[in-house]
């Protein structure tokens, strides 16, 4: 099945470490052209505040997630009128600030997104300025589309939504698959670097 290009845009605007490989994956199998983050486009709206590939990159796709999408749902509604919009979200804040704890520790110091979307190359010692990040996106975003409820759903993966909410919100089929768990990590990746990690913080911090 090929989604054709009259179907509204689908942008993921949950941060990362909300499940968004696993939307992004959800929506290959439903047949969606799918695009994760990019950190060319994410320099382009935090430091140039230049949206000329942003519309480049939409005409391609039909369902974005991860960088920078989380960061411009606003123009992007301005933009791309009768989008529909998905936040992605966890059980609670601390297990999403210790998902992103631990992937901090599987990348490199300067080669990852999170300065340009945090404002910090490590979460470790920023612990509230990163919990108070992800509480006050999730509830601008669940203001600013608090009267839409066709063009915005939030779904949690922890909570058991699954295809069913997903395809019910998108009017597609549910399909006979299982739901992919994308890149969930486990504690004995983590333990065995963050001794190292951690000698580096107050330095990449």
């Amino acid at each position: 099945m090929t989604i054709t290009d009259n179907n509204p845009k689908i942008f993921g605007v949950g941060l990362n470490k909300t499940g968004t490989t696993t939307l992004g994956q959800s929506a290959k199998l439903l047949g969606y052209r799918c695009t994760s983050c990019s950190r060319e486009l994410l320099e382009d709206v935090t430091i140039k505040n230049d949206f000329s590939r942003i519309k480049d990159t939409v005409n391609q796709f039909d369902l974005f997630e991860d960088w920078p999408w989380p960061l411009i749902y606003k123009e992007l509604d301005a933009m791309f009128p009768g989008s529909k919009f998905i936040l992605t979200v966890r059980k609670d804040a601390n297990v999403w600030l210790n998902s992103l704890k631990q992937h901090s520790m599987k990348t490199p110091p300067r080669g990852h997104f999170r300065k340009l979307a945090y404002g910090y190359n490590y979460p470790h010692r920023h612990e509230r300025e990163h919990l108070d990040f992800y509480k006050s996106h999730n509830d601008d975003v669940r203001s600013y589309f608090k009267t839409r409820d066709s063009d915005f759903m939030e779904i949690c993966w922890e909570n058991g939504h699954g295809f069913e909410e997903l395809c019910n919100f998108l009017q597609r089929d549910i399909p006979d698959s299982l739901l992919p768990h994308a890149n969930k990590g486990t504690d004995n990746q983590v333990s065995r670097r963050t001794f190292l990690a951690n000698k580096f913080l107050s330095i990449f911090s």
